[in-house]
């Protein structure tokens, strides 16, 4: 048996697959969320949120799908990893993705995949009134010449909005990148900056994670003394949060203990200093607009 079916779950509650239907909307993604949908209901083309690793990037991401999917006037596609070594394996697998005809041929030129993006573009946004949306996932990884792609496609437009609409999510670094390059800087309708959760939400992620779980017991399993101890140990970053938690759950397990507490978790926190494995992390500082 699983060790979270011993505790009284019907689910893994802090697995760090990147799953919505345990994403928890703090104030920060919450706001983050909202903002994106209604970039993209304005077609205002370029929407960029940061964060530092950990901070629950990838998860804002697939919920933003999930709202996506139940939009039948949305056509989107997401970037898990944009490592592309050229503009023309960019611009083909952005072809193959929305399942655009492919131009045939084999010297196929880069005008010619933009211009096949276009056509399909200007089809679905203004005769068929889709929007469609390319969000980028892990975009810190995007070289020079991507973005150059993505600044090109920026301009296909009518007199009233873009023709796609792009979502970049990335980590810290994407920032000094951008910045050095003004005319696609300028092109950002909105710009957020992902910032840890306080302590009351620590507290309310980990009760939100338990009961999508599944868990109805009223004995709780997490002391208050233990919340304090993971949110002094993780600064509220999501990821530390349910790493902590998961490992704590298991000691619960295996040393057949009922519940959480500072003691636990100083242990774990003891364990992990001894292994060489602890990360120190910093706090972002705020910069939303």
């Amino acid at each position: 048996m699983s060790y979270f079916k011993v505790l009284g779950f019907q689910k893994e509650p802090f697995s760090t697959s990147p799953d919505p239907e345990f994403f928890y909307q703090s104030k920060e993604h919450e706001k983050a969320l909202t903002h994106i949908l209604i970039e993209l209901r304005l077609k205002g083309g370029l929407s960029v949120i940061l964060g530092d690793v950990g901070i629950g990037k990838t998860t804002l991401s697939r919920k933003l799908i999930q709202e996506l999917r139940d939009r039948d006037d949305f056509i989107f596609h997401i970037i898990l990893d944009p490592s592309f070594e050229n503009e023309q394996d960019f611009l083909t697998s952005l072809i193959r993705n929305f399942d655009i005809p492919q131009v045939s041929g084999n010297n196929v030129s880069v005008n010619d995949l933009r211009e096949s993006l276009e056509r399909f573009l200007f089809q679905k946004a203004v005769h068929e009134g889709k929007t469609v949306t390319l969000i980028i996932d892990e975009a810190q990884k995007l070289n020079a010449t991507s973005l150059e792609a993505l600044r090109v496609l920026l301009n296909y437009e009518t007199n009233e909005y873009k023709l796609i609409q792009l979502v970049l999510l990335g980590q810290l670094e994407l920032h000094s990148r951008v910045m050095n390059i003004p005319n696609f800087l300028d092109r950002i309708s909105f710009k957020y900056m992902l910032n840890p959760l306080d302590f009351k939400e620590v507290k309310e992620m980990i009760y939100f994670r338990m009961l999508q779980a599944g868990y109805d017991s009223r004995m709780d399993l997490f002391l208050d003394n233990a919340m304090e101890g993971i949110y002094e140990f993780t600064k509220g970053y999501p990821r530390k949060i349910i790493m902590l938690c998961r490992r704590a759950l298991k000691s619960l397990v295996l040393k057949n203990k009922y519940v959480v507490d500072a003691e636990l978790v100083r242990e774990l926190i003891e364990e992990e200093a001894k292994s060489g494995w602890t990360r120190s992390e910093t706090l972002l500082q705020k910069s939303n607009c």
